[in-house]
């Protein structure tokens, strides 16, 4: 038996310490192992997300390739000003344009006002026009400060839409410009403006029926 107080305490002491050490390297080894473990399942779920992710992806592309028309159509983007000729997936021809301007005009009268912005949606060519004939509507009097003709021959402007016309529903067009310094604005009033090749060339490709995309 052991009778000296100070040599007890010593080794009561360094038991303490010692299992304090000791269950201390246990707790941190077992953490570590918990971390190592919840790292490499954290890693493994990250890794079945990125697949699922892809797949998805693949998916999604595989579905949107399907509502792609295999035939001809027509694509109008009204933020970057440009028109594209396309076929499936493969573009045919790209053109600088002018779109609506998205100003507005109120008549006089306070009756009536007119927002000059290019629908957007999904569209087909419903007219096609050689060397088309333009016919002012109301507005195009008050803009300019007319007064609004009563005999309708006097409506009929001639060589204002260029060569040819595309029409697309409630009196909007694809058409020429005289303005072609202005092609790349925002200008017009809800028709989209191309320069004369590039006109030619949508006109020629474009039958009636054929999808127009306008966003």
């Amino acid at each position: 038996m052991l009778k000296n107080p100070k040599f007890i305490k010593i080794l009561i002491l360094s038991s303490i310490i010692f299992l304090t050490l000791e269950s201390a390297g246990y707790y941190l080894g077992t953490r570590a192992a918990s971390f190592s473990h919840e790292g490499n399942f954290r890693k493994k779920n990250d890794r079945m997300s990125l697949d699922a992710l892809k797949a998805r992806n693949l998916g999604l592309r595989q579905r949107l390739k399907g509502l792609i028309p295999s035939e001809i159509y027509i694509v109008v983007d009204t933020g970057r000003n440009m028109l594209y000729l396309k076929r499936g997936d493969r573009t045919i021809r790209e053109a600088v344009i002018s779109s609506g301007s998205g100003s507005i005009l109120k008549d006089p009268s306070g009756k009536r006002q007119w927002i000059f912005d290019t629908p957007r949606g999904e569209y087909l060519v419903k007219t096609k026009y050689i060397a088309p004939a333009w016919t002012r509507p109301d507005w195009a009097f008050i803009e300019e400060g007319e007064a609004i003709p009563k005999d309708f021959r006097k409506r009929v402007e001639e060589g204002v839409l260029g060569d040819y016309a595309i029409g697309f529903g409630n009196g909007y067009f694809i058409h020429g410009t005289l303005y072609t310094r202005l092609l790349g604005r925002n200008v017009t009033h809800g028709c989209i403006r191309v320069g004369d090749n590039d006109l030619k060339a949508v006109y020629s490709a474009a039958a009636l029926g054929t999808r127009i995309y306008i966003f």
